[in-house]
């Protein structure tokens, strides 16, 4: 089990796992030692462990905001994957690369060891290795190399792929979610061929691969790996939510499931659960009730049944689950339901100390550093008798970076606990450690008017300048990079910087800080130092990156925290406000950005109020503002907005709302929400939220529907393991518009065969077909392309559409990587390209960019 003092006895273990165990310099982001990792198979027979491979160096083409470059996914794609033998070249190279040593790992290695100090392998050829023997294949090459191994299978059959090391793992040409992170519990169910199966596993974070078949103790079963549970809290009488995982190994869906829990006192609840596709492991929820007498004073541990039924109320599987029963007084976890996928998150607590449970208390909302859970985030925090400390998850202990989905469940978590604990709304505060310092950077300015004060420790301001190498730099020259650059503006914190002016900073560092450079805290000194007139600035002395629970439970900040208050819209006379983008951020106390000019470009809007006129000094790349006039409470009945030099009069009673026409402010009545505004703006990747529902072709060719079907699971599978995700994965055929209204969809094929094109996709401008892209006034050919867009629900005010397609064969392999799930990719509304992409990058891109505000597509940005 995790300890609870964890964070005071790892001072000595923060870098990564790698580097601790292989000498391996410090990386981009720091681990702390704390995930439970699974070593015994407990699901079924081990059948086979990989022993012997064949190792590819020079898998990796670096890059932050764009890097699609998959070399295996390339081969596999085009039909050039050949069988690998001992010392084959495979003939091909990323751009201007042969020869080059790319990885991070091997220039260190190179530079401080010598050249010859290691015997490197040769680029792109393939190298015969076995494993260690513990079955671990190692070597310095593999964080940046691919592995390949095999089975000749005796017959079909279906077993579980049991993998961790690899960021992805092809399996007979086809992809599905790796062990990056190696976390140890990812299980993949698959249907081995008769006779020879081909397994590559691309390049994971620490250098090393470790792989077996597992044949299933049952079809349908449990496992108890990598359980999302609450704590039963004293004194509380309602259910909780609850997930475990459940493996089917069959080739049909699961359908009409419940589980049913049940407590030693009789207690037990029934909940009707999710559904799960063929071949597959999802994380379902449930609920567990409050024990019978649940009033006492003293906690312990509770074990409850658990029970997964059929629809017709047999029994499939059981197991028991242990709950922690706690008192509220204490350090403890909570469960909710997220509205991104209706997956059941957690959150952890440090609770305020309280006189009584009713006490309104402050609330300090604490984002974790990489690796790091959450509940041993919020054990570094003594409780304080003036604020409890919430400790989100960023949806997994890597997660997003705390930008994309890690933004939104940091948003969630702080919403639950202000709806749990009711605290002092003008008291609400932001803090975090190393990634979770970017966290506190990122989070304070992009929602400036959430936090009264914001206090980065051990961060670094912006993720895209922070690590090594050359990065993204070398697609600058390419000019579609540029859609995807400012896709991921979101996340420039100094470019947002002024937004920190409506709260107070505290920036904590240590001045030894050897993984996060306290250079990082300096720089943001300088910029803050420019304009803000109330920021506080310490570098603990020869303090590491991590010297102790006093790293981040530091009496300063709580006291500098404690000084500091929310104003109330009406009290705050002057804002400037800064957003890359309405989808992100759209609002600052009376302010509200619903369009821009350009998307997910910079834009700022500096306004004034001044009795019964609001100046609007400033107003840059925005389409259609919205200034909610009632918050100001004003006496008159009418009062005078100052735009761009010209003067229109308001009522004081509702929001007033400016379009820009014709280099024209005009006051509009509403805000058409067919088109783009806050609440669906695009960006591709904002498809996946909104409770999604992937669904896959069936109308096509035999090999058309089996990777149709295989990439929505595979995007299923990577959700889950990155964000802790549980997402509805169905067949066009189920789906209806009535069954899942105001839900996002994401279609993974084109219209020729996904049925539910015609229901939502009828009037788009992009139309996919066999050989064929029509975008705009523009038409592309060839049954090579693929492409990713996003595009309004038809029948709904809030939900989008995303869309995973190609035009033949080669193009629906071309959308194998799906680093679109992912916190720091940015991603604009469509993008269309060739497979080459994949090898090629950005020279194989034959569009990027971002529909009209009315969702139409010009060339104005396109």
């Amino acid at each position: 089990m995790i300890k609870q003092n964890l964070y005071a006895k790892i001072a000595g273990f923060l870098l990564l796992a790698a580097i601790s165990t292989q000498n391996i310099p410090a990386q981009n982001i720091v681990t702390i030692f704390g995930q439970e990792k699974v070593e015994k198979t407990e699901e079924g027979e081990v059948s086979h462990n990989f022993r012997n491979g064949f190792l590819l160096p020079g898998g990796t083409n670096p890059g932050t905001l764009f890097n699609g470059q998959d070399m295996i996914a390339w081969m596999y794609a085009t039909g050039n994957f050949i069988t690998p033998k001992d010392g084959s070249a495979i003939g091909y190279s990323y751009p201007n690369m042969d020869g080059q040593v790319e990885d991070s790992y091997l220039r260190w290695l190179a530079q401080s060891k010598g050249e010859n100090a290691m015997k490197l392998l040769p680029q792109w050829t393939w190298t015969a290795m076995e494993a260690d023997s513990t079955g671990l294949f190692k070597r310095p090459e593999l964080r940046s190399a691919f592995l390949y191994t095999s089975y000749d299978s005796p017959k079909e059959q279906i077993v579980l792929l049991e993998t961790t090391g690899g960021t992805r793992t092809y399996v007979n040409g086809m992809p599905h979610e790796g062990d990056h992170y190696d976390f140890g519990y990812t299980l993949t169910p698959i249907k081995l061929k008769k006779g020879l199966n081909e397994f590559v596993y691309t390049p994971g974070r620490f250098g090393k691969v470790a792989s077996k078949l597992v044949k299933p103790e049952k079809p349908i079963m449990f496992t108890k790996r990598d359980m999302t549970i609450p704590d039963i809290i004293i004194g509380e009488n309602d259910s909780k939510w609850a997930a475990i995982r459940v493996i089917n190994t069959t080739e049909k869906p699961l359908q009409g499931l419940t589980i049913r829990a049940t407590l030693a006192d009789g207690r037990k609840e029934e909940y009707k659960t999710q559904d799960v596709m063929p071949l597959t492991v999802r994380k379902v929820k449930y609920k567990i009730p409050a024990p019978a007498n649940n009033n006492g004073s003293e906690g312990g541990n509770i074990i409850a049944k658990i029970e997964l039924l059929d629809k017709s109320g047999k029994i499939i599987d059981q197991t028991d689950v242990e709950f922690r029963q706690v008192l509220p007084s204490v350090h403890h976890e909570r469960t909710f339901i997220s509205l991104i996928d209706g997956s059941v998150q957690y959150y952890s607590v440090a609770p305020a100390i309280r006189k009584n449970t009713g006490e309104t208390k402050a609330m300090v909302l604490s984002v974790h550093g990489a690796g790091v859970e959450a509940r041993n985030q919020a054990r570094a925090y003594s409780s304080k008798d003036w604020t409890d400390i919430i400790a989100a998850t960023n949806r997994r202990p890597y997660g997003f970076n705390w930008e994309e989905w890690g933004r939104i469940d940091g948003l969630e978590v702080l919403e639950e606990a202000k709806r749990v604990f009711q605290p002092d709304k003008s008291k609400i505060y932001l803090t975090g450690h190393s990634m979770g310092g970017h966290g506190s950077w990122f989070l304070g300015t992009t929602y400036p008017d959430k936090f009264a004060a914001v206090a980065p420790c051990a961060g670094y301001p912006d993720i895209a300048s922070y690590g090594r190498g050359k990065g993204d730099a070398m697609h600058d020259d390419n000019s579609t990079y540029d859609a995807f650059k400012r896709g991921g503006n979101g996340g420039r914190v100094v470019s947002l910087a002024k937004n920190l002016k409506q709260s107070g900073v505290y920036i904590f560092h240590g001045s030894a800080d050897s993984v996060v450079s306290p250079s990082n805290a300096r720089r943001m000194r300088e910029v803050l130092g420019k304009f803000h007139p109330d920021f506080c600035y310490y570098e603990y002395p020869g303090g590491e990156h991590w010297f102790g629970n006093h790293s981040v439970d530091w009496n300063p900040i709580f006291e500098f925290f404690s000084r500091h208050s929310i104003p109330e819209a009406k009290d705050v006379k002057e804002i400037d406000f800064h957003t890359a983008s309405p989808a992100i951020s759209p609002k600052d106390y009376w302010i509200k950005v619903e369009q821009q000019i350009k998307p997910f470009d910079f834009s700022n809007v500096q306004a004034r109020l001044n009795k019964d006129t609001i100046q609007v000094v400033k107003i840059e790349n925005v389409a259609l503002l919205v200034l909610d006039i009632p918050s100001l409470m004003l006496e008159n009945k009418q009062i005078a907005v100052n735009i761009a030099g010209q003067t229109l009069s308001v009522p004081t009673d509702k929001e007033a709302i400016f379009a820009l026409e014709n280099d024209k402010w005009q006051v509009k009545g509403e805000v058409n929400l067919k088109n783009k505004y806050s609440g669906r703006y695009g960006g591709f990747k904002n498809a996946y939220g909104n409770n999604v529902v992937f669904v896959y072709s069936t109308k096509g060719t035999a090999q058309e529907n089996e990777w149709y079907q295989n990439k929505a699971r595979f995007d299923a599978e990577t959700f889950y393991y990155r964000g802790n995700g549980s997402i509805d994965v169905i067949p066009d055929t189920e789906y209806t518009v009535a069954k899942y209204t105001d839900r996002n969809v994401v279609i993974y094929g084109n219209k020729d065969n996904n049925s539910a094109w015609p229901l939502l996709l009828k009037n788009s401008p992009i139309q996919v077909g066999k050989g064929m892209i029509t975008a705009g006034r523009k038409t592309f050919t060839g049954d090579d392309l693929g492409t990713y867009f996003v595009y309004p629900h038809p029948n709904s005010n809030t939900a989008s559409v995303g869309v995973v397609a190609g035009t033949g064969e080669i193009g629906m392999r071309a959308t194998s990587p799906n680093n679109y799930i992912s916190g720091i990719t940015g991603f604009p509304d469509l993008m269309i390209y060739r497979a080459d992409a994949l090898k090629n990058g950005l020279t194989g891109m034959e569009a990027a960019g971002y529909f009209d505000n009315d969702w139409t597509l010009t060339n104005k940005d396109f």
